[in-house]
């Protein structure tokens, strides 16, 4: 199913096409060298129709911005917790087909496997695209955890029975911990690595906490509409 058509589903019909992309899931090492990272992020009201979505294109391993893009979309796809992807990836994808240079891995503002159905955001676009992807979220949304320990970098294995689904990584003293996971076609290992490299002095990591600016800046400057904008330096 494209994702042009997911507003026609139901929320039972989503879970079932969830459980279909899984199976294509591939947690596995990266094969390639990362040379362009990029993290996206989505922004809306939580009842509001419009989308806002960006990407940021970032040189690896320097965290050098090199390129954006955007959309601006709607969608009545209702907001369910475990279903988002629904409600973002459609505009997601919008900016991601604006990118003349693709990234090497995108890293994206939300769960990976670490979900009930192993189909957060990240796992979804990275099957739907073939791309690497890492999710990386601000809040756990499932799995048991201990709390790390209060130093930068210190981490904890998010569990699903006995099954390690994320990990709790806490990037700065006293702060909360960020939750990673890998998405598609990178190992967890490599998802840890990948994200305590993006970690620069903030709590979320550099690809992650530009694209959470740009999508800011487009709502700021659009307010509520349906149009799409590109702009690549």
């Amino acid at each position: 199913m494209l994702p042009t058509q997911y507003e026609q589903l139901t929320p039972e019909q989503a879970i079932a096409l969830q459980q279909e992309l899984r199976q294509k899931i591939r947690i596995e090492p990266l094969d390639k060298a990362i040379r362009i990272i990029a993290g996206s992020d989505i922004s809306f009201n939580k009842y509001s129709e419009v989308v806002y979505a960006g990407i940021v294109l970032l040189k690896y391993p320097e965290m050098e911005i090199i390129g954006h893009s955007s959309a601006i979309s709607r969608t009545t796809f209702p907001y369910i917790s475990g279903l988002l992807a629904f409600r973002e990836v459609p505009a997601l994808l919008e900016a991601w087909n604006k990118l003349e240079t693709k990234p090497d891995l995108l890293v994206l503002d939300g769960q990976g496997i670490a979900h009930r159905r192993r189909m957060g955001i990240a796992s979804h676009f990275g099957v739907i695209t073939d791309t690497p992807t890492i999710g990386s979220a601000k809040s756990r949304l499932f799995g048991r955890y201990d709390d790390p320990a209060n130093e930068p970098f210190a981490q904890s294995p998010m569990y699903h029975r006995e099954e390690v689904i994320g990990m709790a990584i806490r990037s700065k003293r006293n702060c909360n911990p960020i939750f990673v996971s890998p998405g598609h076609r990178v190992s967890m290992e490599q998802s840890v690595q990948i994200i305590k490299h993006c970690i620069k002095g903030y709590r979320i990591p550099e690809p992650t906490r530009q694209a959470h600016i740009l999508v800011n800046k487009i709502r700021v400057e659009n307010g509520p509409g349906e149009h799409s904008q590109l702009s690549m330096f």
